[in-house]
């Protein structure tokens, strides 16, 4: 077992069991195996609760008093997952990897998968260890095996990685940095074609330090992060292994919190994933993938294991339980170490924001008056050509769609919004008229619509004025007043009610600072977000008073000052904000709040989980999958594609592809832009 660093901090869930006697528990396993049946209760409760280094030595016990073989024994008496995680604690940590990568290349097929995660993870002492078992317990060699068993530059990189020569130097050259910068965007973005054996040999041998500075410098340098360059120029599984690598560079734990929550996601479990990582990081990392899955993805580990619907005996799931150490949703809350985490996030995405870039730009070579011409040819007579409309309008800027309907209310005397409203219909009508009209009259007709007839569509309501910035709201209360001869503000305030029409008029006025951070301000709002949640030593006013201000500081701070506000916040009360919010608060105003905190974190990654939400499961939601594609198509909708994919593990296209049809998928596959 790698053991940590000198003077570094134990963090894995399972520790040397005190007073630990090997007979007595070789006893005990002998008992619980004897006779009809196996006591598993009994199996389970001895194993996971002792440590690597200790089960090494029952076994051995087992063996001098009973002259048999501990998991030969456990693998007749056991079946299923439950036998395959008990068996996988039996062997030490190296021959645990060696049976791993051995059923990964037997057979029929390779799963890829299993190689990418354990040769892109493990350290260079891990991976010498590794070798090293997989000869003493299979007589062969693993390199030999593995160019066996794979090909290309997924092979040679899984070779490289295999050396185990990593360099491990934290002294990093700032000149060898913005070299393999160069090198790296000379291999694939400037490049035609792509020079893969560069990616290989700088991300298969540089340090890890080394690799994150490259990492941001690169980010500096090309707008865009190495994930990025990676999924544009490899493919495959080479491009998996190589996105792989990267995430355990930049964070090893927070790239096996990923694997469990993918393995564990939607219908079904990936058992295999799931027993080979508990076991494997039980001794290692389990207590930072607590924290960090804590904190990605609003529920712990432990609950999600628990929750999951699991097709073997109650044994396998408790045994899981076990491995994972603790349930940190216990109470409700973060444990301090997942709020810290958190603070560091934000202090990493603080580092370097991208830019923010639409799908959908102005096209080249533009002729208002030719297509003007091609979308009345598209209308006129028997039938309708909406492939043509489809084209025209998806590929072209809204200022330029403005000049066509000008150029068309010239040429012919008629009206393109009225043509169109009378040639095509339902979800497509939705989205090409919502494309024809200027955006802040879109989202004035948006807001109306959600606030007319039988009851409010509040969701829609938040999610346009949580997130437009100071310009956009001032455009939109224009364009409403035009649009509907009444102030945005009158509408609000005879449609919503109470503190949650305060929010909505508060944030309609467009009035929030539009200036950086104040440290020592961020510290006293963050102290009047303690007290208003509930969360602070010592309260220092009365409720409504507190309340007021809690609303100001939201509604009307800017971004940047926010940002700093939840990391002080995180720094006084070891708690993050949104998580408090949804514990302390209920209903609209709740949801008005998280979704203000979710804009200021990462506004993209705000509008990717709604577009999931908005085809999750039975039935799409058509009306907020529409209001999003639109309104954010010249905005920041590649952004919202890469934050989509990387929390996802699919493609927005991929999505609209599974959970649309018809001229309405083509057209909003067309906003899309691509497939990432």
């Amino acid at each position: 077992m790698a053991k940590p660093a000198q003077g570094a901090k134990y963090r894995g869930s399972i520790h040397d069991f005190p007073g630990f006697d090997p007979n007595q528990d070789a006893e005990a396993l002998y008992t619980a195996m004897k006779g009809f049946g196996s006591d598993k209760e009994a199996i389970l409760d001895v194993i996971t609760s002792r440590s690597n280094r200790q089960r090494q030595e029952i076994c051995q016990s087992y063996k001098s008093l009973y002259g048999k073989d501990l998991i030969a024994d456990l693998k007749y008496e056991l079946t299923g997952k439950f036998e395959r995680l008990i068996v996988g604690l039996m062997r030490p940590p190296a021959y645990c990897d060696a049976k791993e990568i051995k059923d990964a290349i037997s057979g029929i097929g390779t799963d890829e998968k299993c190689l990418i995660e354990i040769l892109a993870s493990r350290t260079n002492e891990q991976m010498h260890q590794l070798v090293a078992a997989y000869k003493d317990a299979y007589e062969r060699d693993l390199e030999a095996d593995i160019i066996g068993d794979t090909s290309g530059h997924f092979q040679k990189m899984l070779v490289v990685l295999l050396q185990g020569t990593r360099e491990e130097d934290d002294v990093v050259s700032e000149d060898l940095v913005q070299q393999d910068v160069q090198d790296l965007y000379e291999a694939g973005e400037l490049k035609w074609g792509t020079d893969e054996a560069q990616f290989i040999y700088i991300l298969g041998n540089r340090s890890k330090q080394h690799l994150r500075l490259v990492f941001d410098e690169y980010l500096k340098t090309t707008g865009k992060p190495i994930e990025a360059s990676i999924r544009g120029e490899l493919s495959g599984d080479f491009e998996k292994l190589m996105l792989a690598v990267v995430k355990c560079i930049r964070s090893t734990p927070e790239y096996f919190a990923e694997r469990l929550f993918k393995a564990m996601k939607g219908l079904g479990t990936r058992d295999n994933t799931l027993i080979r990582i508990m076991v494997s990081r039980s001794e290692l990392d389990m207590l930072d993938i607590r924290e960090i899955f804590r904190t990605k993805y609003e529920k712990s580990l432990y609950s999600m294991i628990k929750e999951k619907e699991m097709s073997q005996e109650e044994t396998y799931k408790k045994s899981l339980l076990k491995l994972c150490g603790g349930d940190d949703d216990a109470a409700g809350q973060f444990f301090p170490e997942a709020a810290q985490v958190a603070y560091q996030m934000w202090e990493l995405s603080a580092v370097a924001r991208l830019e923010l870039k639409g799908t959908v730009r102005p096209a080249n070579d533009f002729n208002p008056d030719a297509d003007a011409k091609a979308l009345r040819k598209a209308m006129k007579g028997l039938g309708t050509d909406e492939d043509t409309i489809i084209d025209i309008i998806t590929h072209r800027s809204n200022a330029q769609r403005q000049q066509i309907r000008q150029t068309f209310k010239s040429h012919f005397g008629r009206d393109l919004m009225s043509d169109l409203k009378s040639e095509i219909s339902g979800d497509l009508a939705r989205l090409i008229l919502g494309l024809m009209m200027p955006p802040a009259h879109y989202d004035a007709k948006q807001l109306k619509k959600a606030m007319e007839g039988a009851g409010t569509d509040e969701k829609a309501l938040i999610e346009i004025l949580a997130t437009r910035t100071n310009a956009e709201i001032r455009a939109i209360n224009e364009a409403y007043k035009e649009d509907y001869h009444k102030s945005l503000e009158d509408a609000l305030s005879s449609d919503t009610s109470g503190h949650f029409r305060r929010i909505l008029i508060s944030l309609a006025t467009g009035n929030r600072e539009e200036g950086g951070e104040n440290l020592d301000q961020a510290r006293e709002d963050a102290q009047v977000a303690a007290e208003i949640l509930e969360i602070a030593d010592t309260p220092s006013g009365d409720k409504t008073s507190l309340e007021t201000r809690f609303m100001t500081i939201l509604c009307t701070r800017s971004y940047p000052h926010l940002r700093r506000v939840f990391q002080e916040f995180i720094k006084m009360t070891n708690y993050d904000v949104e998580h408090t919010i949804k514990k302390e608060m209920s209903g609209d105003v709740r949801d008005a709040f998280v979704a203000i905190v979710q804009s200021v974190k990462n506004k993209p990654l705000f509008f990717a989980d709604k577009l999931y939400k908005s085809m999750k499961g039975a039935g799409t939601d058509e009306k907020t999958l529409t209001r999003i594609m639109v309104s954010r198509s010249e905005i920041d909708l590649l952004n919202i594609r890469r934050e989509f994919i990387e929390k996802y593990d699919k493609s927005l296209h991929q999505a609209i592809e599974g959970d649309t049809s018809g001229d309405f998928l083509k057209a909003l596959l067309a906003l899309c832009g691509g497939e990432d």
